[in-house]
């Protein structure tokens, strides 16, 4: 495993391999969301339980579309606030869409984040399903180092996208799939200022 330039780690998303990238709150395990060995390997390598669903990461709203994924009102106005950045929006979505990542409820995780680095990835590899790069239930890794030490010696990982060191908030998470928003952890944003979105 090693630091791998933008190019090397979309060849390797392609190719059907798990890479760890930057966001704008910690570094995660990426797989595309078409390589479902690729999603098998990041529950393996965080030793997460298959009942737990990655969420999946966008350079644009609009990218949503093709998946089948729409926001809804609730959704629009708080990604209108604060997308790019550190929430995760949980909506409605098909079937078989939700099933690549274990979200066995016909809902997905979806966001748009502020990171730079991550984002010019994703406007070359299309959606991605990305969880934080740590094993299940232990700290998450915040620099390209943490990953290269955490995951030392692990096959399933290809290598790491260096964007520097990362804050250790985690995103926060809202429900939009019905007719109240419903804030299922707070994290970088506060449940008050996301009820100040919605107004």
């Amino acid at each position: 495993m090693r630091r791998l330039t933008r190019d090397e780690a979309a060849d390797a998303l392609a190719a059907g391999e798990v890479v760890a990238v930057p966001t704008d709150t910690v570094y995660g395990l990426a797989a595309r969301l078409d390589r479902p060995e690729a999603i098998a390997a990041v529950f393996a390598l965080k030793r997460r339980p298959g009942s737990v669903a990655l969420p999946v990461l966008v350079a644009h709203p609009e990218d949503l579309g093709p998946l089948g994924v729409t926001l809804g009102p609730l959704g629009e106005r708080l990604a209108e606030r604060y997308w790019p950045g550190a929430l995760t929006l949980v909506v409605s979505a098909p079937e078989q869409i939700a099933a690549r990542v274990h979200a066995r409820t016909g809902t997905l995780g979806v966001r748009v984040p502020a990171d730079p680095t991550v984002r010019a990835l994703l406007e070359r590899t299309g959606p991605l399903a990305v969880t934080s790069a740590n094993e299940h239930g232990e700290p998450p890794c915040t620099s390209a180092e943490d990953v290269l030490a955490v995951f030392a010696g692990r096959d399933g990982l290809a290598g790491v996208l260096d964007g520097g060191t990362r804050e250790a908030a985690v995103s926060s998470v809202v429900e939009v799939t019905g007719p109240v928003a419903v804030v299922v952890r707070e994290g970088a944003l506060s449940a008050a200022a996301i009820a100040d979105a919605l107004g």
